[in-house]
């Protein structure tokens, strides 16, 4: 049998997780294209790294996430 209150609870989930995972998942995918065309196109290593550690950051943040919150 379905629990009413706790099927209301989780279908009146908070907008605030919502837009942080949307700027979670932008923030990855600009990271990671910066990192690509960082470091094979223009050929510097240091702004690549940034972006990359950024992309390793958003990533690793985004499945703490979903491990919390399954």
């Amino acid at each position: 049998m379905n629990d009413l209150d706790r099927t209301a609870e989780t279908a009146a989930a908070p907008s605030s997780i919502t837009r942080m995972r949307l700027l979670l998942w932008l923030v990855l995918i600009v990271s990671v294209a910066a990192n690509v065309v960082l470091s094979s196109v223009v050929g510097n290593p240091w702004a690549g790294s940034a972006f990359g550690a950024l992309a390793l950051l958003s990533g690793g943040t985004l499945a703490v996430d979903h491990y919390r919150n399954r």
